[in-house]
This record gives structure tokens, C-alpha cells and sequence, in this order.
């Protein structure tokens, strides 16, 4: 059989070495001769690096895999390999503003990545979050500014259903595919990912002793019902902000919570904070020890596609 000669360019030092390979050789012996053969690419764990066959459009690039071999890529002579690490620093961000920098392989999917991601940050079920493109998101919620002046909203049940066909919604956030890589999908090392619950399969897969998704779904129940994705009637409006309080500020203290004390725009949709007696009603509000998996019981168990 004809040898397969290959430019062997090592990334992190960009040394370039021409080599011959049988083409029926798998991914991960090339591998094992380059780091054999060439001492710039001695360095690191082996199983960290591997060889990347690069495009004009960098999300045509592509990791090859381990298991494969080499003619399955129909390369020819002369083509250019890149060895190299797979792992690369991400920036996800979590609905309660926290940010951390994860180690991930670059040639995973998605949907892989979520396993390693949920872990270190100790979410157990990984299989109902997702990554949102914070920028595009962004975008979008700027064309919301009509719907959200219209003050009219939300009066009455029927106007409720109605406003549920329009406004921004779970489906308008520019979730990631699960199926593609990071890379595929034009996200930049520099990007910051926004770390959210997609799927709510059952309450029984929230864990009440986990702290970390306790406070996760929290924040996103709240996020939602705030912003509208989630329509509430203004009696249900004013029992979350009292909720909200009580988790915020503890039981009521008559003589200390009185109206003006509440900031209301972080308490109520935008169209119930001029409302009359709002800020009244909210601290009539009994809260007997209801923690926020009350709000998606409330809306039931639904499922983003």
C-alpha cells in the first residue's frame, strides 16, 4: 500500500514535520509516532491532544477521531495536520451571576459536555439543562420593548391566553445544538455561556438537599415570571413576590415593611408595578415556608423543544 505523507504541524509551537503514515492507519496510533517522533509534541498527557483537520471556516473543522483511520478523512499527500490540545478553557455563567472557567474537549458535542460541565459545577441532572449564546439572547429580548409597553397585558384570563401566543418565550433564547460542538456552532473561547434548565421532566429530579440547583431553579422560576416568559394573573403576581420577599427579608415585620420599602421592579412584571395597592397586597402575602418549587408546580411540568 502507497504511504499517506502528511505535514504534522505542532500548534503550540508551530513546528511543522512532513510524515508518512500507512493510510489504514487509526487516529490514535498517528498520534502515538508523532509524539514518538517528534519532541516538540512530547509534552503534556497524551490522551489531552489530538489531530485536527482545519478549514478556511473554522466551524468546518474537525477533530479526528480517535477510533477511526486515516483514509476515513480521504486525505492526501500533502495535507496539512494540526496536533494539538483538545482542551479549552469556557466561561459559563449560571442564572444567579456566578461565573466559572471549565477545562473542556473541543471535539465533544454539546450534549457530551453537559455531563462534564453539570458536574463540576454539582448539578446531578445534567439531562434537563442546555447553554444559551448570552449575546444572541440578548438581541432578542431588545425586540420585546413594544410588547412589554403595552400596559394593557395580562387584565383579564383571556387577554392572558392571547399574550402566551406572542411573547418571548424559552423557544426565542439561541439554544445550543446538543448534537455539535462548540466549535461547530461559532463559539468563541472568549464567550460566555449561560448555563439554564431546559427540560423539566418531574420534581422528582430536583434533589431538596442540592443547594447549588435549589438556588439555580429559583432564580430561573423568578427570571421568568419577572419577564414575562412565564404570564401570571396579578393575584398570582403579588403570592411570588411574597414568596420572593419572605425568602429575601424573612417573616414580615409590620413597623419595618411598609410601602415604599420594596424596590417593585424587582418583585413584580413590569405592567402590575404601577398598580394600585400592589406593594400592599404583596405584604399581606402569608408565607408559611413555601420554597420555589411552589412556582413550577404552579405552571406544571413542561418540556422547551
Amino acid at each position: 500500500m502507497v504511504a499517506l505523507s502528511l505535514k504534522i504541524c505542532v500548534r503550540q509551537c508551530n513546528v511543522v514535520k512532513t510524515m508518512q503514515f500507512e493510510p489504514s492507519t487509526p487516529v490514535y496510533d498517528a498520534c502515538r509516532i508523532i509524539r514518538e517522533r517528534v519532541p516538540e509534541a512530547q509534552t503534556g498527557q497524551a490522551s489531552d491532544y489530538g489531530l485536527f483537520l482545519s478549514d478556511d471556516d473554522p466551524r468546518k473543522g474537525i477533530w479526528l477521531e480517535s477510533g477511526r483511520t486515516l483514509d476515513y478523512y480521504m486525505l492526501r499527500n500533502g495535507d496539512v495536520l494540526e496536533y494539538k490540545k483538545k482542551q479549552r478553557p469556557q466561561k459559563i455563567k449560571m442564572l444567579d451571576g456566578a461565573v466559572k472557567t471549565i477545562m473542556v474537549d473541543d471535539s465533544k458535542t454539546v450534549g457530551e459536555l453537559l455531563v462534564t460541565i453539570c458536574s463540576r459545577i454539582g448539578i446531578t441532572n445534567y439531562e434537563e439543562y442546555s447553554l444559551i449564546q448570552e449575546q444572541a439572547e440578548d438581541k432578542k429580548d431588545d425586540g420585546m420593548g413594544t410588547l412589554k409597553k403595552d400596559r394593557t397585558l395580562l387584565r383579564d384570563e383571556r387577554k392572558m391566553e392571547k399574550l402566551k401566543a406572542k411573547l418571548h418565550t424559552d423557544d426565542d433564547l439561541n439554544w445550543l445544538d446538543h448534537s455539535r460542538t462548540f466549535r461547530e456552532q461559532g463559539v468563541e473561547e472568549s464567550e460566555t455561556l449561560l448555563l439554564r434548565r431546559k427540560f423539566f421532566y418531574s420534581d422528582q429530579n430536583v434533589d431538596s438537599r442540592d443547594p447549588v440547583q435549589l438556588n439555580l431553579l429559583y432564580v430561573q422560576a423568578r427570571d421568568d415570571i419577572l419577564n414575562g416568559s412565564h404570564p401570571v394573573s396579578f393575584d398570582k403576581a403579588c403570592e411570588f413576590a411574597g414568596i420572593q420577599a419572605q425568602i429575601q427579608f424573612g417573616p414580615h415585620v409590620e413597623h419595618k415593611h411598609k410601602p415604599g420599602f420594596l424596590d417593585l421592579k424587582e418583585f413584580l412584571p413590569k405592567e402590575y408595578i404601577k398598580q394600585r395597592g400592589s406593594e400592599k397586597r404583596i405584604f399581606q402575602v402569608r408565607c408559611t415556608g413555601h420554597h420555589f418549587l411552589h412556582l413550577q408546580r404552579t405552571f406544571g411540568p413542561h418540556t422547551v423543544p
